[in-house]
């Protein structure tokens, strides 16, 4: 009989490196909200990977950044309380950018890990071939890394290869989700993060770190479609016009992009309504964010 492999995999790195967009790669389907800002992803996200003979839960999280308030400090410790008790950690930079003080600060917590550690050179497509050794090289002279995988998690070049190194790496275990079931996250997190993340992709400035959305209802209704209400929330009123727009354009335009990524995330019609209301400073006050579901007890 062949044994069967399970274990836990932590995805770390600096904000915008790629994280969310391997984990959705490895799932095979979008989980985890992809945005060109930074900080888009806020709570620890787990993706499950099942094979006949394997299972591997990934853990993807918040980037390393500077805290500026509790909401920081809730994401960084998220991101930290991640690499305990997993068989192994993803340290992933961006290829083209250089090594940073964020990534040696991620470093220094890594050296002391008694797990491997395999750095992940992502956006290898956005630079010449000749200069990724020169990349790898710098990283090395900070770490002996058990592995070093250089990929493009858009494009998928070198994913295999990724994947086949891991799972030399998993110990014997049990299967710890169904195979059909591919997070751990209940589908109203994930829709809450949906129109989180038209929001990212609509806004500029200020308005992304300010908006926390939260699903109010999600049932079926009467005519077999599937019912959504969710409020934005934002810190002030002059956000809130923003995300509104002129005759509630931006907000409708936010709401069709969101219902269209729920329904295929669902398989099924989706009918969503979306508010907005003024939580003043909400980034700052512990009892919002506790309601908001980034809770203290995890820090």
């Amino acid at each position: 009989m062949t044994e069967h492999k399970s274990g836990f995999v932590a995805i770390i790195g600096r904000p915008n490196v790629g994280k969310s967009t391997l984990l959705n790669r490895i799932v095979g389907q979008k989980i985890a909200i992809m945005s060109d800002k930074a900080q888009t992803t806020r709570n620890k996200i787990q993706g499950v990977y099942t094979t006949e003979n394997m299972q591997i839960v990934f853990i993807d999280t918040p980037g390393i950044h500077k805290p500026k308030h509790r909401l920081g400090d809730y994401m960084v410790n998220e991101a930290y309380g991640a690499l305990q008790e997993v068989e192994a950690v993803l340290f992933m930079v961006n290829a083209d950018e250089k090594r940073g003080k964020g990534d040696n600060l991620i470093i220094e917590r890594l050296q002391k890990l008694d797990v491997p550690v395999f750095l992940i050179v992502n956006k290898i497509d956005k630079i010449h071939p000749d200069d990724l050794l020169a990349v790898i090289q710098d990283y090395a002279t900070q770490m002996d890394f058990a592995e070093v995988v250089p990929l493009s998690a858009t494009q998928g070049n070198n994913f295999e290869t990724l994947m086949q190194l891991l799972e030399e790496q998993i110990p014997e275990g049990p299967q710890y989700f169904p195979k059909d079931q591919i997070t751990d996250h209940p589908e109203y997190f994930i829709v809450s993060e949906l129109v989180r993340e038209k929001v990212l992709l609509f806004t500029q400035e200020e308005i992304p770190h300010s908006v926390a959305v939260v699903v109010d209802s999600m049932k079926r209704d009467e005519n077999d479609k599937i019912r959504i209400q969710a409020t934005i929330n934002v810190e002030r009123d002059s956000q809130k016009g923003i995300i509104i727009g002129k005759g509630g354009k931006m907000l409708k335009q936010i709401g069709i992009r969101a219902r269209q990524d729920m329904e295929k995330m669902l398989g099924d019609k989706v009918y969503l309504e979306l508010w907005v209301k003024v939580q003043k400073d909400w980034r700052d006050k512990q009892r919002t964010l506790d309601d908001f579901g980034y809770k203290k007890e995890t820090f």
